[in-house]
């Protein structure tokens, strides 16, 4: 660690589940410094997090598909995910599940969904553009396209997604603190999907759900003890770059000994016997009450089975919530991701320019343990050249002018 290692530890806080001889990894933060920063950073959650006009664009799109699904084969279809948590990026996609109480359509309904689409595709008076249609069969079959420039994934019979978004919203409630949680994911997103580029489970890497959980266990080990959404994620990438990933689990009852499996015991989450944000009554309760599944969809009876990276669903523990997760991107977790140690983010003051610009900062203990903050300009563009040009103008890319869409 370091200089970081004369930090000291607030509260005698001693996590559990790091790797040996990882020293000190809780530093002692300058309240009146971080306050700025937390000011600086909730400039930046408002450039990215959902807005009112995104908010409507994503119903219309949502509302035009779900209508277009349920002319295929009698259905309910309902979103899930970020959208309805209202946790999604400017580029991040709708995901859609459709329900029916006939069994026969789980081998049909893809290609009745798809073929549906690629029509609309050449409707030249179609409600909205549709486009790049593709069938994705992977271990959930999704349908997935863009319409108005917003990826939109489509699944069948995905209560599991349902399940999750009531879960993290339990979860948002009880932490409350305007929201704390939802802007904390935010911003970690943000960080992981434009900075360390290390979200995306379709293209082997980090899943978002297996994030969020990530997110909550940092709020479950501090007990909601957070000055807002930048010092969590500093917190979170000062514990998991120091996590010993080659030995444990990540789950919210503390870290899973991989050498126990397939038997689920987990370690405190704390060597010091602090107290944590969720009990076991909350988490046995929700558990009890949102793992629920129709017949035959899951096999409750499976065990866990380990794989590179390893995060035990917080509503069902057999489910390895970091299965996506490729060997590769394994070994560029630590560089990109954790390794990146102590760089955070923060809004940048130009205005104007080509793409988003992030500010990173540097937190290193000096003398009498004050923090100073070493800003170092990056420029991350969003999604490319040609958005990153749209973006300088202040346009959101799920908010880009049809007119935009073609270039």
């Amino acid at each position: 660690m370091g200089e970081h290692e004369e930090w000291a530890e607030p509260s005698g806080l001693l996590p559990n589940g790091l790797v040996p001889n990882a020293g000190p990894v809780i530093g002692v933060l300058d309240s009146e410094r971080w306050a700025k920063a937390e000011e600086r950073t909730a400039e930046l959650i408002a450039c990215i997090k959902p807005n009112q006009p995104s908010e409507e664009r994503r119903n219309a799109v949502a509302d035009y598909v779900q209508r277009l699904i349920m002319k295929c084969f009698p259905c309910q279809v309902f979103t899930f995910g970020s959208v309805p948590l209202k946790t999604y990026l400017p580029d991040g996609d709708i995901d859609l599940t459709a329900f029916s109480n006939n069994q026969s359509l789980k081998d049909t309904w893809a290609h009745q969904v798809r073929d549906m689409l690629e029509k609309e595709e050449k409707n030249e008076n179609a409600e909205f553009h549709v486009k790049e249609v593709q069938y994705i069969q992977a271990e959930v079959k999704l349908i997935k396209c863009l319409v108005e420039n917003i990826v939109v994934d489509i699944s069948f019979n995905q209560l599991g997604g349902l399940c999750t978004l009531c879960f993290l919203e339990e979860v948002d409630h009880l932490i409350n603190q305007n929201h704390l949680f939802k802007r904390s994911i935010i911003l970690i997103k943000a960080w992981c999907y434009y900075e360390s580029r290390i979200l995306g489970a379709h293209h082997g890497l980090i899943s978002t759900y297996a994030l969020e959980t990530l997110v909550l266990y940092i709020f479950h080990v501090f007990n909601n003890s957070f000055a807002g959404p930048l010092e969590v994620l500093f917190r979170f990438l000062e514990f998991f770059s120091n996590f010993d990933w080659d030995n444990f689990c990540v789950s919210l009852w503390g870290p899973v000994p991989i050498s126990s499996l397939p038997d689920v015991t987990a370690e405190p989450p704390r060597k010091d016997g602090g107290e944590l944000l969720l009990s076991k009554l909350f988490l046995d309760a929700c558990s009890s009450v949102y793992a629920v599944f129709p017949g035959g969809q899951e096999n409750q009876g499976q065990p866990f089975v380990s794989k590179h990276f390893n995060v035990i669903d917080p509503l069902r523990v057999n489910n390895n919530l970091g299965r996506s997760v490729s060997k590769g991107c394994k070994r560029a977790r630590a560089g990109r991701l954790l390794g990146g140690g102590f760089k955070l983010l923060t809004i940048s003051e130009k205005r104007g320019s080509a793409s988003t610009v992030f500010y990173m900062m540097h937190v290193g203990a000096l003398e009498e343990q004050k923090v100073i903050i070493q800003l170092v300009t990056v420029v991350v563009p969003l999604v490319g050249l040609h958005w990153a040009t749209f973006i300088g103008y202040g346009v959101r890319l799920d908010l880009v002018p049809k007119s935009w869409q073609d270039y």
